[in-house]
């Protein structure tokens, strides 16, 4: 006679499904089989076989290289995708991911979407950006620019009218000025909104606009013309092929990003904190998920550094990771953007929300 326990469990509640277990497979195949077979089941139904996490582009690279060095020490498997801060906040809202990559906080809008469905997260900074404003090899003149002069060429009047160098700053070349950056789904677009013209996504529309960083590179690359951004990492694993613009910081110096002007604070107005978002109930009950995220917690310093991005201070992971543990819900930018939060203040205004 065989044992169909699939059309069982169809028939059956729960209750009847384990006594008629026992007595069948008891019979069948003894003792220890049952106790294997209900250990396998009970495990099934604890915890999900899969990490799935989304969102952004410039987050990816740390959290990708996170998921790689996890999934060989546990063999517990990690998706990982890239459809943008705000394409990923969308799944996460939804409950199709426990976790979202993001470049920007997260938004009124998002937060009561994520409401809606039930879902409360925890805020969690994992690590310090630059955006970083490229040009092309071949441009000898553009070394160093403004913030005043990035809003110039940026912001919605621009559109159609600053469309060559020397209308941005006077001995600059009469040559074509080619625009490449992220699309609107990407938290970089709102930083760079935020942060430079003051509004966010207020923008011009006449560049060439992708969520994919490795697009926007291939297209200064290729354009002696060409001007974008993107975040650091982005640009340190191509500086073969593309050149940084030094920015004028609040203390009236040029400053070129890397990882120790950004420590500094001197790297300023582009630099940012960037983040993870968790399912607060998912951190709680699964230990996948719980697993995944003390160990992201753990490692992130030196594989942050290793893809190209600034990590917090060992004080300041510290603190995260007791945020975490104590499943502090909220956020801290629940009234909207607030450009140069310390990442005290971030947990500190996310906790009491």
């Amino acid at each position: 006679m065989s044992l169909n326990l699939s059309m069982l469990y169809k028939k059956l509640n729960h209750q009847e499904l384990y006594l008629n277990m026992k007595k069948l497979i008891l019979k069948k195949i003894g003792a220890a089989s049952l106790l294997s077979t209900i250990a396998l089941s009970m495990n099934a139904n604890a915890a999900v076989d899969i990490v799935k996490i989304d969102g952004s582009s410039t987050v990816y690279p740390i959290t990708e290289a996170v998921a790689e060095e996890f999934q060989i020490k546990t063999r517990i498997k990690v998706t990982v995708g890239v459809s943008g801060t705000g394409g990923g906040f969308k799944k996460f809202c939804r409950g199709d991911t426990v976790m979202s990559n993001a470049s920007r906080p997260i938004k009124v809008k998002e937060i009561e979407k994520c409401k809606a469905n039930g879902i409360d997260f925890i805020e969690v900074p994992v690590a310090f950006d630059a955006l970083t404003i490229v040009i092309n090899k071949r441009n000898n003149w553009a070394k160093d620019i403004t913030p005043t002069e990035l809003k110039k060429i940026w912001e919605p009047s621009a559109q159609g009218k600053i469309t060559k160098w020397n209308q941005v700053r006077e001995g600059w070349p009469d040559a074509p000025l080619k625009l490449y950056g992220p699309g609107a789904d990407s938290g970089t677009f709102d930083y760079f909104t935020e942060a430079i013209v003051k509004k966010s996504k207020a923008i011009r529309g006449d560049f060439t606009a992708s969520e994919d960083d490795n697009v926007l590179v291939q297209g200064v690359a290729g354009d002696k013309g060409g001007l974008g951004y993107f975040g650091l990492a982005y640009y340190v694993e191509n500086k073969n092929k593309i050149e940084a613009v030094a920015i004028q910081n609040d203390a009236n110096k040029y400053i070129i990003p890397s990882v120790k002007t950004v420590m500094d604070g001197s790297y300023n107005p582009l630099s940012r904190p960037l983040f993870i978002y968790l399912n607060a109930s998912k951190v709680a009950s699964d230990p996948n998920v719980k697993a995944f995220v003390e160990f992201y917690i753990k490692h992130a310093a030196e594989l942050t550094e290793e893809v190209g991005f600034v990590p917090l201070s060992s004080k300041e992971y510290s603190a995260v990771q007791k945020h975490v543990q104590a499943l502090k819900t909220g956020t801290a930018f629940k009234d909207g953007p607030a450009i140069g939060l310390s990442i005290k203040e971030i947990l500190a205004r996310s906790a009491a929300n």
